[in-house]
């Protein structure tokens, strides 16, 4: 084979960055592949758009079906998204037995079982290492390089729009708007943010590690999801003050016979490497049982980040097509299909960890103890207790730092404080995310 027929489906951002890497790096690829890579259809619905790409007369079309079904076509590379018709062009594509790479994370997440298992049947690849953590070779990692290692935990920061507010929280004061505000001028956040904020595309990351790492079904809709909306100054500077930086945390861990999976904003140590992860980049620790804790770390995002590790998919595919490799030499999904679970998710219910409570209470002789009182009634053990700052409207904040707790117990305990007439407002929680201690 002398060359590699590809088609791009989707020339946006994303997928402008991948047609100028095969392009312009041809002679590169094709000194490292053995064969000429060639980008023969790009199918978008603008095809009038200047992308500073001289492509060749005929390569442009709006037709996206005419690409999967094009038989010069070897590989097909969607980078439309969404869940619509991205979905149906993968399934013709693998139909018609071309392999494919794509990036759509919410894709995968809603619907990678249907389509891992199209791909198996027929025998096809079907690659995604831009769908996490852009440019972090973290597929890579989990399904080849800790190939050995029985994964016990994944925890990281998985989305640099949520990473980018919180660090300029942390630095600056800024509330959540205007961070948000910041975010968006600088390209960082979408005009309508809430897939990012609110913590869902941390979660469709979160479903895709979780089922590599495990050898579990993907399983979306059971990871409990909390954005980082509610998160204010005060409780940014609180946490500073007990030695901790606020992070909006994918947080994975193995129990063996169910799965820990989880996004919510999370207190960490200041002397965690997560911790000094600030702007729009992204990482993730993995703990694996021979070679211990690791980290990855990089853009997230982006135009050349993301397309980077979209190539370098493509040329892992290419070089198996060059070799006579079997399809699926590596396991899509890193397990043998038949050796693929249905895992529990843990409820959030029934974890347990460290907490950080922020009471308003009325400052009146008692409150104190009518609140210790509450949360003793619900066995969550008090740390430390903390009143600090001014009075404002004849209340002060209370902060508390509890030993390890059962969510359960901590939602009954604070809904009953919330109902207390010493208490003017809601309480705040933020789970405290931190090993080897009671």
């Amino acid at each position: 084979m002398q060359s590699i027929g590809v088609g791009l489906l989707g020339c946006g951002t994303v997928g402008t960055g991948v047609a100028r890497i095969l392009l312009e790096n041809a002679s590169l690829l094709k000194a490292r592949v053995g064969a000429a890579i060639k980008l023969k259809r790009v199918a978008d619905i603008d095809l009038e758009k200047d992308r500073g790409i001289p492509f060749k007369k005929g390569v442009l079309t709006k037709d996206a079906f005419a690409v999967v079904e094009d038989p010069a076509i070897h590989m097909v590379v969607e980078m439309i998204g969404g869940l619509g018709v991205a979905k149906e062009l993968i399934l013709r594509a693998i139909e018609n037995g071309k392999h494919v790479v794509t990036a759509n994370k919410a894709l995968l997440a809603v619907h990678g079982n249907t389509l891992f298992s199209a791909a198996v049947k027929k025998g096809v690849d079907l690659a995604f290492e831009a769908s996490v953590g852009g440019c972090m070779p973290v597929i890579k990692t989990l399904r080849e390089s800790l190939v050995g290692n029985k994964i016990e935990s994944m925890i990281g920061i998985l989305n640099g729009t949520c990473n980018y507010i919180l660090t300029k929280i942390t630095r600056e004061g800024s509330t959540f708007q205007e961070a948000l505000t910041q975010a968006q001028a600088r390209g960082f956040a979408e005009a309508d943010p809430t897939l990012d904020v609110e913590g869902h595309d941390t979660a469709h990351k979160l479903a895709i590690l979780s089922a590599l790492a495990y050898g579990m079904k993907i399983n979306l809709n059971d990871i409990y999801v909390e954005g980082i909306s509610g998160i204010t100054p005060l409780d940014i500077d609180f946490a500073r003050q007990f030695g901790y930086t606020v992070k909006l945390l994918a947080i994975s861990k193995n129990l063996e016979d169910r799965v820990e999976a989880r996004i919510h904003p999370t207190m960490i140590p200041e002397n965690n490497l997560l911790s000094s992860v600030n702007g729009s980049v992204n990482a993730l620790t993995l703990t694996g049982d021979r070679v211990g804790d690791m980290m990855l770390y990089g853009y997230g995002a982006g135009m050349m980040p993301t397309a980077s590790a979209v190539v370098a998919d493509v040329v892992d595919l290419a070089r198996n097509m060059l070799s006579g490799s079997r399809p699926l030499r590596v396991p899509i999904f890193s397990y043998q299909k038949r050796r693929i679970q249905r895992l529990p998710v843990v409820p959030i219910g029934d974890i347990h960890t460290h907490y950080y409570f922020r009471f308003s209470a009325l400052d009146r002789p008692g409150v104190l103890s009518k609140i210790a009182g509450v949360l003793g009634n619900h066995r969550i053990s008090i740390q430390s207790v903390h009143q600090k700052g001014r009075k404002t409207n004849g209340s002060v904040p209370v902060v508390m730092l509890t030993h390890r707790a059962k969510e359960k117990n901590v939602a009954r305990a604070l809904s009953e404080i919330a109902a207390m007439d010493v208490v003017d407002a809601k309480p705040i929680l933020i789970r405290i995310e931190e090993e080897g201690t009671p």
